[in-house]
């Protein structure tokens, strides 16, 4: 069992990275601190596609010296979904950014439970 941790050790470390963000996410009250455990969670997933797709020996898919052999290169998907996931990340990081900037701005806290708090004496 100990030599397949050691030889999975990538995907291990994203696992141990997800749970980090997970638990940064629920456990944390400030908001800028949840949107961290959020980029945490998905550098993790970005790393464990990438050893996912990664295949040692083998090269990036772009074609040199006629080599057009299949067994040369690795597969190309992972690295099309790693590279689309950190662009819709980072727009969405933007838009929670900015929406967390007009929460302080009409309540002055970035803490939930007060956010909520002033959102329910609001309802009242």
């Amino acid at each position: 069992m100990g030599g397949n941790l050691l030889a999975n050790y990538g995907e291990a470390v994203a696992m141990i990275l997800f749970g980090i963000g997970f638990s940064n996410l629920l456990l944390q009250k400030n908001l800028i601190k949840k949107i961290i455990g959020l980029n945490i969670m998905d550098t993790a997933t970005y790393l464990f596609l990438a050893e996912k797709g990664y295949i040692a020996g083998r090269i990036a898919p772009i074609v040199v010296d006629n080599v057009t052999s299949v067994e040369a290169y690795i597969n190309p998907v992972p690295s099309g979904l790693v590279l689309t996931g950190i662009v819709v990340s980072v727009s969405v990081t933007a838009l929670m950014l900015s929406l967390t900037i007009r929460l302080y701005r009409k309540y002055h806290t970035l803490d939930m439970d007060e956010i909520s708090t002033m959102l329910k004496k609001e309802d009242e």
